[in-house]
């Protein structure tokens, strides 16, 4: 395992942040730095996209031909770091730039890259995931949403759920069922399909929080291009597993990063509070940062093993199952030293720090009645289903990686 970073790495690293000193707010990095988060809400969404196109740094990681700057696999790695050490989202809506537009690259044809990718770029078109079914669980095989083809169209019919963004997107990332004569992982095919049409209904699955951020999507003869088709038809499961690919890929070096933030904002919540004192607080408080520093050791792993071009079957689905029951574990800790505060929803319109627990990724959710470390805390109980259940990952583990036999 190598823990050293290239020259031109580091020094890439240094440019990036000197730009995130220039263009977060005044004082972002500063001790005791607050703002409201109303006013934190509307620079993110507002004002960050456009410096952050001017800049260069959205979709970096692509060929400059598409729009990119042709970063190489440690340039985007030093990238990625810096925003999450400025606890600073590369985007507020990011599923085109991190799984859409890397799936085109990778499998799209000209005409689809020559359309899309200038979009994505530029943030004029927001996405959505249609991968999850109602009666599927975690068996993304067993998907039932039925495409039909007509003339030089596929008519969509089915459901989807769990659909995070649905309400504002402008595109879905769908896989459907064109030819259910053959095999499950057979006859899938992948679709960029528009999501404001006839035929497409939207209907909201409020969390604890007052937040929609989940939703399921009812399809009755949609339609989508059959030129959207990527990868060919009946070739999605292919390309899906590229897309789930860079879905679980995005976060092995830079996870700590969020996670380290949050220990340190829980540690300083003990501190002021006076739960440090209790020595079955520290105890967790412990157990936290031993956690959090195996997690940074594991993302130093992964990222040699990319760099050697070496497999270890496991690797990937392990860190998943680590990192997703850890939030669950620590977004509970936190909310415990709130004491009894932590059981009321204490409203968004509050000043909040730049290293606040659940800030930086979906500074969007500010509109809702919980504060961030309870919007941390509810989203957390989803991060065990969300690409890939811990249940399924554990069998994947003991088959693939441990070679055991399968249960009867």
């Amino acid at each position: 395992m190598d823990v050293s970073y290239p020259e031109h790495a580091v020094a890439f690293g240094a440019e990036v942040h000197a730009w995130l000193v220039a263009n977060l707010p005044a004082g972002w990095f500063g001790d005791g730095f607050t703002m409201p988060a109303a006013a934190r809400k509307r620079f993110f969404e507002e004002e960050w996209p456009k410096r952050m196109y001017d800049g260069g740094w959205i979709c970096a990681s692509w060929p400059t031909e598409y729009g990119g700057r042709g970063l190489d696999l440690m340039e985007s790695v030093a990238l990625a770091e810096e925003f999450a050490r400025a606890n600073a989202p590369l985007r507020v809506s990011s599923l085109g730039e991190l799984l859409v537009g890397p799936t085109i690259l990778r499998w799209g044809t000209e005409d689809q890259k020559q359309e899309f990718l200038p979009q994505i770029l530029k943030g004029e078109i927001i996405w959505c995931q249609g991968f999850s079914e109602p009666a599927s669980g975690s068996d993304l095989a067993s998907l039932a949403c039925e495409g039909v083809i007509e003339g030089d169209e596929i008519v969509v019919t089915g459901e989807k759920i769990w659909t995070s963004e649905a309400e504002d997107s402008d595109y879905i990332f769908i896989l459907v069922r064109t030819s259910p004569d053959k095999p499950r992982h057979a006859g899938i095919s992948f679709l960029l399909m528009p999501m404001r049409q006839p035929g497409v209904e939207v209907i909201a699955k409020p969390q604890p929080d007052g937040s929609r951020g989940f939703n399921k999507v009812v399809f009755t003869g949609a339609r989508c291009p059959l030129v959207n088709v990527v990868g060919e038809i009946d070739n999605g499961w292919r390309v899906a597993m590229t897309t789930l690919g860079f879905e679980r890929g995005t976060s092995a070096t830079t996870g700590y990063h969020r996670f380290r933030t949050e220990r340190e904002e829980m540690f300083e919540s003990a501190r002021r509070n006076g739960a440090a004192k209790d020595p079955r607080v520290r105890q967790r408080l412990a157990q936290s940062w031993i956690v959090t520093e195996i997690m940074r050791v594991h993302g130093y792993r992964s990222l040699t093993n990319v760099l050697l071009d070496r497999n270890e079957p496991g690797l990937e689905m392990t860190h998943k199952v680590f990192w997703s029951d850890y939030s669950q574990w620590s977004t509970k800790l936190a909310i415990d030293l709130l004491g009894m505060n932590g059981q009321i929803l204490t409203g968004a319109d509050t000043d909040v720090r730049p290293g606040s627990v659940g800030l930086g990724t979906r500074p969007q959710m500010f509109e809702y009645p919980a504060s961030p470390l309870q919007q941390s805390f509810f989203f957390a109980r989803g991060e065990s289903i969300y690409g890939g259940t811990s249940e399924i990952q554990r069998n994947l583990i003991a088959e693939r990686a441990l070679g055991l036999p399968k249960g009867p």
